[in-house]
This record gives C-alpha cells, sequence and structure tokens, in this order.
C-alpha cells in the first residue's frame, strides 16, 4: 500500500486507511481528510516537506510524516 508520500505531483488518489495514532491521527481528520476522500497533490518542496494538497475544495500543507501516515490508492 503507498502512502500520500509516494505520490507524485499532479495526481488525485483516495484516502484508504490512517495509520498513526492519537493526537497526529486527530489533526490529519480535522483537515478533512478522512478514508474515501480524493486527495490532489499540487506540489511537493525539493526536500519533499512539505506536501501541498487539496482536500474538499481546500489547499492544504502537510509535513511529510504526516503525508506517511495517509494511505492512499
Amino acid at each position: 500500500m503507498k502512502t500520500l508520500r509516494d505520490v507524485t505531483v499532479g495526481e488525485t488518489v483516495t484516502v484508504q486507511k490512517l495509520t498513526g495514532d492519537g493526537p497526529i491521527k486527530r489533526r490529519i481528520m480535522d483537515m478533512g481528510i478522512t478514508k474515501g476522500v480524493e486527495i490532489f497533490v499540487r506540489k511537493v518542496a525539493p526536500l519533499g516537506d512539505p506536501v501541498e494538497v487539496t482536500v474538499r475544495g481546500y489547499e492544504l500543507s502537510l509535513r511529510k510524516e504526516d503525508a506517511q501516515m495517509i494511505q492512499v490508492s
């Protein structure tokens, strides 16, 4: 299973599962990232941090550690 961190720029993926626990998982869910949601990867910084995405019409920036906890297909 690949994670959001593995996705290339310009690709749209669907969230399959959130890994991680506690406050980190809660913060990701508070951003509107839940199972079944489509995420469009707009931009990735040269060193891979942050990952800029569009979720439910909102533009968000995720740390690469957070992106690694989001399993997608």
